[in-house]
């Protein structure tokens, strides 16, 4: 606040000066202007041999001679030295017109004396043309606005310096309550929202969006609880079961079958390694930036390669009629459609089916071309309310809560992130004949020839 007032007083000084400045300058100017008014006159009846004795001028400020070529005078104004030129000879131009300024006692005005010369006359008898006039006017004018503007001044600073403290404080008023909002919630390290100012300005706005983001903050803060609770208790179930089973064949001692225990380990352990790489590797999903763009992977290979895994049957694939490219990391999309069958087999009756085909114009999430992978399943299906939670992570529906049958919930939310990261987008629907699960998954088309796979060059 200080340092605006400070800037303002500086800018109100510099254009007091400038104006100052200007109106000297005009005022000269205008007192210039009417001298060589009149001594144009002056000059023209010198020409016309026309010289009246005294030469007549208007008011009481003005003295006019006209002198020749030796410094005499021929012609004065009544108030006028006839005998004393009012500029001395040496400082006369006879061949421009001049503006000079004199000493006031040589020519009986007040105040700084401005005088013009025009020359006049003829060749042969050449003359100047003398017009003095004071400027004591002009520099009363100027006192009097200097005076006004010193004594104003100040006035101005101070009125100015308050309505600025008073709108500046108005202005800040509200960020100054949002200071304190932000404080609070610091404080209390907990959920909290910023006070709304009632003005639709910029800074409703701004806390609008602080507020928004405080929301995001708080369910992403929410998110990492749930999920860092969530982990804690897949962690803890395999290591309680390992930690059982090392006590149990503790206490039997010579009696524990220990081919069962070791098997009963490995399995646990087994279980235990799958859920750590699948937490990394969702932590690692949300660390790192998508990798759009990377490509391309011929679509029917990888769902050959990914059901080969598997026996036939109950997996199948239908191949596309012709090659479709993808973008995307192959290894990213292989662990997909490896953890869509994963879930498929585990839940279907009979028949596990893959397919894949030039998906429609009106399918994809956003602009361009785009494939459609299905995975589908002849199980029990989802039910449609609980199609879009199974994408959570730690979510298991009740006919697979059994860790060891349905997994720890992270399969299609692993699914989902790798998805994303490809630029494509994944729906579970019914199967065709409304029996099973059915997988949809869109993939963006490589950028090439007709969207079906790179531009390769002829040889």
């Amino acid at each position: 606040m200080a340092l605006g007032v400070f800037g303002l007083t500086i800018g109100l000084a510099l254009g007091g000066v400038v104006l100052l400045g200007a109106l000297g300058f005009v005022l000269q100017r205008t007192v210039d202007t009417e001298a060589f008014r009149t001594a144009d006159a002056v000059a023209l009846l010198a020409a016309e041999d026309a010289l009246p004795d005294p030469l007549p001028v208007a008011g009481g400020q003005v003295r006019v001679q006209v002198v020749d070529a030796q410094g005499r005078i021929r012609a004065a104004s009544i108030d006028a030295d006839r005998l004393v030129p009012m500029v001395r000879p040496e400082r006369l131009d006879r061949d421009r017109r001049q503006r000079l300024e004199v000493p006031a006692e040589r020519v009986g005005l007040a105040g700084p004396v401005r005088v013009v010369t025009v020359p006049a006359g003829t060749a042969a008898d050449p003359l100047t043309v003398l017009v003095a006039r004071s400027m004591a006017d002009v520099r009363h004018s100027a006192h009097v606005v200097r005076t006004i503007l010193l004594v104003a001044f100040p006035l101005l600073v101070a009125v100015l310096a308050a309505v600025a403290w008073r709108v500046v404080g108005a202005t800040l008023r509200p960020v100054e309550a949002l200071r304190r909002g932000a404080e609070e919630i610091t404080g209390r390290a907990g959920a909290g929202r910023l006070p709304v100012p009632a003005s639709a300005d910029e800074i409703h706005r701004l806390a609008l969006t602080l507020n928004g983001m405080l929301d995001r903050l708080e369910s992403a803060r929410a998110r990492q609880r749930a999920f860092v609770s969530d982990a804690a208790h897949e962690l803890r179930s395999p290591l309680t079961n390992i930690r059982t089973e090392l006590e149990v064949a503790q206490r039997l001692a010579d009696r524990t079958d220990w081919p069962a225990v070791t098997t009963n380990l490995l399995a646990d352990t087994e279980r235990l390694s799958r859920l750590v790489d699948d937490l990394l590797l969702l932590a690692r999903l949300d660390e790192a930036p998508p990798t759009r763009g990377v490509g391309p992977v011929e679509v029917g290979a990888l769902l050959a390669e990914v059901a080969a895994r598997y026996p036939s049957p109950p997996v199948r694939v239908t191949p596309p009629p012709a090659p479709l490219w993808t973008t995307g990391n192959a290894d990213e999309l292989r662990r997909v459609l490896a953890n869509l069958v994963d879930n498929a087999v585990r839940h279907a009756y009979g028949s596990v089916v893959l397919a894949a085909a030039e998906a429609a114009s009106t399918e994809g999430p956003g602009s361009g071309a785009y494939h459609l992978v299905t995975v589908t399943d002849d199980g029990p299906g989802i039910p449609v309310a609980d199609r879009e939670r199974v994408f959570d992570r730690f979510t298991r529906l009740d006919d697979g809560r059994a860790r060891d049958d349905g997994g720890a919930g992270l399969g299609l939310a692993i699914v989902r992130e790798l998805v994303r990261r490809a630029g494509g987008s994944i729906s579970l629907t019914d199967a065709p004949d409304q029996r099973g699960l059915r997988a949809c998954l869109l993939l963006p088309a490589f950028p090439g020839e007709d969207g079906r796979g790179p531009q390769i060059d002829g040889p």
